[in-house]
């Protein structure tokens, strides 16, 4: 298994820290095998998962049922969950209950949530007290959709930029362990990470963070979203449609199922 103490070696080391979204235990059985470090149970399986526009609908039961899949799929990975919109914006002690939810009933051995601002300072401090790990997130982060006023690359002004630096060593003080940066510009964030003794993980933020996550469809082509800072490796949404209209014309045309498989009633006696 996969530890904090792992994680934090790696950093110690310069040794970049691998992660990636999974949302099932296929997924996560594969993510595992391949060596990934880190897997993230995202609030984008709203997105790329339930289909819907945005991160906003997604609820704790569906973190926690996703959670445990993965969970199921890995049993040798850190696995970070996700805290969804309104988990963690009404008091601390609710924010624990939800943080300690996807620990003992998901699985999880680290909560991610969303912002820097003095409340979410306060939940992390709940949180931590509660000795579970959590992941503070910056920059773009969906949860605040409406009010960033679509997905856009954040502080891009140096107003902007150092009130993010702030933040981001409120969180490090408040004692989260690693620190997402999405959406922003390489030189602040290589600038964050720098200043910063915690683990940073970039997602659309340069080349200079410890470590680097995208969502799993990205990469593989299954996403209906195409962010300039996703690389796409392969397009399996090609090949398996390619291979549903195979699927598809062999029943019509009578050529599947074949003789192998079939079941036959009576054994061979001869």
């Amino acid at each position: 298994m996969i530890s904090l103490h792992d994680l934090r070696a790696k950093k110690e080391r310069s040794e970049r820290i691998s992660m990636i979204t999974a949302y099932d235990y296929y997924t996560a059985k594969l993510v595992q095998k391949a060596g990934i470090d880190v897997i993230l149970v995202g609030d984008s399986l709203g997105m790329v998962v339930q289909g819907d526009e945005n991160t906003l609908g997604v609820t704790m039961e569906d973190i926690i049922y996703h959670t445990r899949a993965v969970r199921n799929g890995a049993d040798g990975t850190f696995i970070i969950s996700d805290l969804p919109y309104m988990s963690f914006h009404i008091s601390v002690e609710e924010t624990k209950i939800n943080a300690a939810r996807l620990i003992v009933e998901g699985g999880a051995n680290a909560v991610k949530m969303e912002g820097g601002s003095p409340g979410r300072i306060e939940m992390i401090k709940g949180i931590v007290d509660c000795e579970i790990p959590v992941v503070a997130h910056l920059g773009l982060t969906p949860q605040s959709i409406h009010k960033l006023g679509g997905y856009r690359v954040q502080a891009k002004h140096q107003e902007d930029a150092e009130l993010l630096l702030k933040q981001a060593k409120e969180i490090e003080q408040a004692g989260a362990f690693m620190l997402v940066l999405e959406a922003v510009p390489e030189q602040l964030a290589k600038q964050v990470t720098a200043e910063l003794k915690i683990i940073t993980i970039g997602i659309g933020a340069g080349r200079y963070t410890d470590g680097q996550v995208l969502v799993f469809n990205d990469l593989f082509g299954l996403s209906d979203y195409h962010p300039k800072f996703a690389k796409q490796y392969i397009n399996l949404a090609l090949i398996i449609e390619e291979n549903l209209r195979q699927y598809a014309a062999d029943i019509k045309q009578n050529k599947f199922p074949e003789t192998e498989n079939i079941y036959f009633p009576y054994p061979d006696t001869e």
